[in-house]
């Protein structure tokens, strides 16, 4: 009675849209409004890094511009120490997410520099610069048509008058005043628009490599292949098919690992120990059954069996015993009795 009960999860899973899964896990989304980085699921599903190095990325992305991503600063915020750290480090410069440079400063102080790529496998490809839109053609403005004058109304013929005295002329107005035709103006032409030339696809760009992969370890070897080992390693080979389907061996395949699970039987491995070793949680899909069954023969091989000798108990020197002076009476460790040093060291002195 007294456990606690998350009720408000329990309240969301019964607005879960759809049927929800007999097993397995049951997301529950809410959008993000505010303080999130997206991860890919090439970095999150990466079936290449380790959880630590995975983690690690993603808090290396969801940092600032110019944070310490040191091993000590990355230490300092995560449980795991230095040597997991580093090892972490170290995965994703192989995998092409990290690379640390040393660079010299004008002081002549050496700084380490961090690059991190949230998605290596772009940069591989080929950048091309974006689409120039077409210019615009240049059409010239149309030009003004000059104003033509308005038709003057024909004037009726004046009538015969009888001559006066001459007076001072009228002064005509504004109105009688005949309206003299505006000047045509030129047409405006437009500039034409100077468009740049189309910037040149820039080069793919590749990164420089990373830390160089180890050469992979030898298949294990027998110290002496006989007829009944080669045997029994291949009818083994062969078998794992019965049990899981998804690991069938071709004859080459078998004939290239038989030393290695020669090498097993000859320290005294089961055939059942072998089998669950080497087809135990297979990864989905599994492409190349061949190259898994190679590296677990050479990463999971067992030390060969200790002899009678080296299990039997260590056997311990024995104590010295302790011994009681006969000047002060103090203990000291001693094979025989005695005075103790210092009144070995009291004597000499005395007698000199």
């Amino acid at each position: 009675m007294d456990a606690q009960q998350n009720n408000a999860l329990t309240c969301a899973l019964a607005e879960v849209p759809g049927p929800l899964p007999a097993s397995g896990v049951i997301h529950i989304v809410i959008p993000h409004t505010s303080r999130f980085t997206v991860v890919g699921n090439h970095l999150a599903q990466h079936p290449g890094l380790s959880s630590t190095a995975v983690g690690i990325a993603v808090r290396i992305q969801s940092l600032p511009q110019g944070a310490d991503v040191g091993i000590k600063a990355l230490a300092a915020r995560f449980p795991e120490g230095e040597t997991r750290i580093a090892a972490a480090l170290r995965e994703l410069e192989a995998h092409g997410y990290l690379r640390r440079t040393r660079n010299r400063l004008p002081s002549g102080r050496v700084v380490t520099r961090t690059v991190f790529c949230n998605q290596p496998t772009a940069l591989l490809r080929p950048r091309t610069a974006a689409p120039q839109p077409p210019p615009a053609p240049l059409v010239p403005a149309p030009a003004p048509t000059p104003a033509s004058p308005e038709p003057q109304a024909p004037q009726a013929p004046a009538a015969l008058a009888v001559p006066e005295a001459p007076g001072p002329a009228p002064v005509p107005e504004a109105s009688d005043r005949p309206s003299a035709a505006p000047e045509p103006r030129p047409p405006v032409v437009p500039m034409p628009v100077m468009v740049p030339p189309p910037a040149p696809a820039s080069p793919p760009f590749v990164p420089l490599s990373t830390a160089p992969k180890p050469p992979p370890r030898p298949l294990p070897q027998p110290r002496e292949l006989t007829p009944e080992l080669h045997r029994a390693a291949a009818a083994l080979l062969s078998d794992l098919r019965r049990h899981a389907p998804q690991f069938v061996l071709s004859e080459s395949d078998v004939r290239h690992l038989v030393p290695g699970v020669a090498a097993w039987l000859e320290r005294e491995a089961h055939p059942d120990t072998i089998r669950h070793a080497l087809t135990d949680d297979p990864p989905q899909p599994l492409r190349q059954p061949a190259k898994l069954l190679r590296h677990r023969l050479t990463a999971l091989l067992p030390p060969p069996l200790p002899g009678a000798h080296g299990l039997a108990p260590v056997r311990r020197a024995p104590a010295t015993p302790l011994q009681t002076c006969d000047g002060c009476e103090r203990a000291f460790r001693s094979p025989t009795p005695g005075h103790c040093r210092d009144c070995r060291a009291e004597g000499a002195r005395t007698a000199a």
